[in-house]
């Protein structure tokens, strides 16, 4: 059987016999009726084909109850946590998140951002791109609403914004203790320069070599490398230096966990973790995220787990607030330490 079609909260008010202030106190909160109007409503919703209209019922409000959150990529994993995380929040908080992908392209974000000024969110959550010329749009946005930064920061700084990351001075310090004290002195493998943590685990890890006066050892990388396919990367690099004799007893230390999963690939093509052949290899390798993927496999990668939970938590928290108070005041920033995870890479 077919149901009737209705197009307006009006009409639906007089097909099941509520009032349209009532619907849409139902709408809004179910509980903010009487049980036994929420269950009129309901039974009356089953007869009929009607759509609620989230969108156009918030046009005329203070607050359409909307976080937008934009991120490089939604099949990064690392990604995928952080916005159930982010939703998990917001829902609590009684917001609704709405996801862009910028899909690591400068003029993909700038979309991104646009698309979020036109459905006038109270705020957004960003992970931004490295990408310089592209700061007007943060500028317009934030005029709009208040701007959290989260994992990366923006290639500019900008007034009224925070930042919420996980501090990679301790995170890789924990790291490059623990390799330096149970092996060689680790050689770093970067990530290509795509947002500001390929800059500052690379500039934590120098700091790091310094202190315990040792010199830096990077790992050559093609000069053009400027992909989000991680794991191609690291496997290609990798791979290519094993090829020639290099770093087949080495300890490495992977900028990211898909750079590792990728260089862990290469070693395995090359026999150095095979399993049962009686062969014996020195070569270590580390990550750093902890990604979902990273415990599953061989060797078991030894990582910097980024508290994601709590990551999205400072972010919705932090953006809350401004939504609340204004983004008048000192720009908050707030970093959590990453966790050591020793498993068999390293």
């Amino acid at each position: 059987m077919v149901k009737p079609k209705i197009s307006t909260m009006n009409d639906l008010s007089k097909a099941i016999g509520v009032s349209r202030p009532t619907l849409a106190r139902y709408f809004e909160d179910e509980k903010a009726v009487l049980p036994s109007t929420a269950r009129k409503i309901k039974d009356g919703l089953a007869k009929v084909d009607y759509v609620y209209n989230f969108l156009a019922t918030r046009q005329n409000r203070k607050s359409t109850g909307l976080i937008g959150v934009v991120v490089p990529h939604f099949e990064d994993l690392f990604y995928a946590s952080l916005l159930e995380s982010i939703e998990a929040a917001a829902s609590a908080a009684g917001f609704t998140m709405i996801t862009q992908s910028s899909h690591g392209d400068p003029f993909s974000q700038e979309q991104a951002m646009r698309k979020l000024r036109s459905m006038s969110v109270d705020g957004a959550i960003v992970a931004p791109l490295a990408a310089q010329g592209h700061h007007e749009i943060f500028l317009a946005a934030g005029a709009d609403f208040p701007i959290v930064f989260v994992d990366a920061r923006p290639p500019q700084p900008l007034s009224g914004s925070d930042f919420i990351g996980t501090r990679n001075t301790q995170s890789i310090g924990i790291m490059v203790d623990y390799l330096c004290r149970t092996g060689p002195p680790p050689v770093f493998l970067a990530m290509p320069l795509l947002n500001s943590n390929a800059l500052e685990r690379r500039e934590a890890y120098v700091q790091q070599m310094h202190q315990r006066g040792l010199p830096e050892q990077i790992m050559d990388v093609p000069g053009d490398a400027s992909s989000w396919q991680f794991e191609r990367y690291g496997f290609e690099v990798m791979d290519a230096h094993l090829a020639q004799g290099r770093y087949v007893d080495a300890t490495i230390l992977c900028a990211n966990d898909r750079i590792a999963i990728g260089a862990i690939r290469a070693a395995n093509m090359h026999g150095l973790f095979a399993r049962g052949t009686g062969v014996g290899s020195q070569l270590r390798i580390a990550g750093h995220d902890d990604h979902p993927l990273s415990r599953y496999i061989f060797p078991a990668l030894t990582t910097v787990a980024q508290q994601v939970a709590g990551l999205a938590g400072d972010a919705v928290g932090t953006l809350l607030k401004r939504i609340e108070h204004g983004q008048d005041g000192k720009p908050i920033v707030l970093l959590r330490d990453g966790v050591l995870k020793l498993r068999e890479s390293a």
